[in-house]
């Protein structure tokens, strides 16, 4: 599929979003609720069916989720090098360290759906699976040091259970009903345009008073050295094409934009978290073709 087809009609739902949010006058409250419908019942419903058909094979996706997994921790670690060389306030940097490494689901189902249907779809959220505790782990960790936050943020993480249920659903060799099949997956088509709305909606690029640095650093983690990794890694480990792509894809994502909600409940620095998504989501748009060109 031509990389400007695959991406233009999900970047186009981002900027519709944009439109939207500007030209309504219907409140952050709004908006507010719509995430908490897609965030706990549509996106989960959608992560559920993709995996909960999935069949699961490490000795076919084992190499897939290693990619994925050590791409995501070499982001992790050069968050935590680059820290004593940039000049910001230790909750700052600490608030957007998470933009570096967490990845935003709606994007990358919405891609992985049009890229290879169903298949793409299914690994891409395996790899939202293992990937979901991972960031958000280190991402609470940064911002607590408590383990008993971290434990609390992961248990009540509804993608990360809605993941594991559909694993453990289909390692049980259990079946979807048809009736089921069908509510889950109207679902969570209706998840996907909403999330990318709400994408758009979300985006704030004013109010930036911190390290130009800083943000620089992060951009370039997430949207270079991470799927870099994930290239050189899954090249040398023989990955199929079509997996390769998916993970490629799933690394050179931007951030997630739930980062925001993360930062300010636990005391960081929202607008610096914000600025970043929002300023990554764009810079995504002229590197996600770079990566995929690479692996076509």
């Amino acid at each position: 599929m031509d990389i400007l087809n695959l991406l233009l009609p999900d970047f186009s739902l981002i900027a519709l979003g944009v439109l939207v949010y500007r030209l309504t006058n219907w409140g952050d409250n709004f908006w507010a609720g719509l995430e908490k419908l897609v965030y706990f019942l549509l996106f989960p419903a959608l992560l559920f069916y993709s995996t909960a058909r999935l069949k699961l094979d490490l000795s076919v996706t084992g190499g897939l989720l290693q990619t994925g997994m050590l791409a995501l921790l070499l982001g992790i670690v050069l968050t935590w090098l680059g820290k004593p060389f940039i000049k910001t306030t230790p909750m700052t940097y600490e608030s957007g360290m998470q933009t570096a490494y967490r990845f935003n689901s709606y994007i990358a189902l919405a891609l992985a759906t049009r890229m290879a249907g169903e298949e793409g779809a299914g690994l891409m959220a395996m790899l939202l699976g293992f990937g979901v505790p991972l960031c958000n782990a280190a991402a609470v960790h940064a911002l607590a040091h408590k383990s008993g936050n971290l434990l609390r943020e992961l248990s009540r993480n509804p993608l990360l259970i809605a993941t594991a249920a559909g694993l453990l659903f289909s390692a049980a060799g259990l079946h979807l009903p048809e009736v089921a099949g069908v509510v889950l997956s109207r679902l969570g088509s209706a998840s996907i345009a909403l999330g990318l709305l709400m994408v758009g909606a979300g985006l704030r690029l004013s109010g930036l008073k911190e390290s130009k640095l800083m943000v620089a650093w992060f951009i370039a983690i997430k949207l270079l050295a991470v799927p870099a990794a994930a290239f050189f890694i899954g090249r040398q480990l023989q990955l199929p094409v079509l997996q390769w792509q998916i993970v490629v894809l799933f690394c050179a994502l931007p951030t997630a934009s739930s980062a925001y909600i993360l930062a300010t409940r636990m005391g960081g620095n929202g607008p610096a978290t914000a600025f970043l998504i929002s300023f990554g989501t764009l810079v995504s748009a002229l590197t996600i073709p770079f990566w995929l060109a690479l692996v076509h």
